[in-house]
């Protein structure tokens, strides 16, 4: 059986972003043959959390997966829809009760294919339960159930923590991917259990912009110190993310690469997407 090829979008930011994401997913399936697609869309709505429609409109586009971070609630109509639908992800490690779920597994041609988020807890708030013991468990869980091809996201801050992640799942985890410092970072690699990592896989918002934010505002706020609002900004797009191709008999990662692209001609007027401090 060949590989399978996943792809994999950082954090959608407002807009802007989730446009560029929609209307270029279709050619990322056909010029990069790829067979399974991740999305984090946890600041599509306005910068700041994710909504149901903008799911929806996410996962028409061809998204298997859309996952989120540390903004998952702040769009209060999405508490109600976590429940409805499996393929939104919340991160694994909130306590029990939580709506919605922080894993979930897809049949494809190739094989069954696991998507768990967790997220980091230095610098981040809330602080929630500790993200190693709890996919640790959650990968243990799906190899005993004869998962092969997993791959998981940390929503995370810190560098180190990130790292710490990938390395305790080498062998077990087909790939581990950093989301949330909208960052993209150089260090796509295999480990030598077979484990793919990135650090963060960047964001898909506004190249002309801090963090996907108006420059303008976010340079005011460093100066004077005082409270402002950070609206997306607008101009081209960049998506940014990384390709994985996994064995299915193993699930090891055989090859990856970063994503880079600058999207031209994506000014969206950024009215309705207003919000305080990312």
């Amino acid at each position: 059986m060949s590989s399978l090829r996943i792809l994999f979008l950082g954090d959608v930011v407002g807009e802007p972003g989730r446009r560029a994401v929609i209307a270029n997913l279709d050619r990322f399936r056909e010029e990069q043959l790829v067979d399974f697609i991740i999305v984090n869309g946890e600041n599509a709505a306005g910068g700041r959390g994710i909504t149901p429609r903008i799911t929806i409109d996410l996962l028409r586009a061809g998204a298997a997966v859309v996952t989120t971070g540390d903004h998952v609630w702040d769009q209060s109509e999405i508490v109600d829809y976590f429940p409805t639908e499996p393929r939104l992800l919340r991160p694994l490690n909130y306590p029990p009760g939580t709506p919605g779920a922080g894993s979930v597994v897809l049949e494809t041609a190739k094989g069954r294919v696991a998507v768990v988020q967790v997220q980091g807890r230095s610098f981040m708030q809330p602080p929630l339960e500790n993200p190693f013991i709890a996919v640790e468990a959650e990968v243990d869980r799906l190899l005993a159930d004869g998962v092969r091809m997993i791959f998981v996201e940390i929503h995370a801050e810190t560098t180190s923590e990130k790292i710490a992640m990938g390395r305790m799942l080498d062998g077990k985890a087909s790939f581990v991917v950093g989301t949330h410092t909208h960052v993209q970072t150089a260090d796509d690699s295999i480990f030598p259990g077979g484990t793919g990592y990135m650090t963060d896989a960047g964001m898909c918002g506004p190249e002309e912009s801090v963090l996907g934010r108006a420059v303008e505002s976010v340079v005011w706020r460093f100066k004077t110190g005082l409270p402002t609002r950070f609206p997306v900004a607008k101009g081209s797009v960049r998506l940014c993310g990384v390709i994985a191709d996994l064995d299915p008999e193993t699930g090891r990662c055989l090859a990856v690469r970063r994503v880079s692209d600058l999207i031209e001609n994506e000014a969206v007027e950024p009215s309705a997407d207003q919000s305080q401090a990312p």
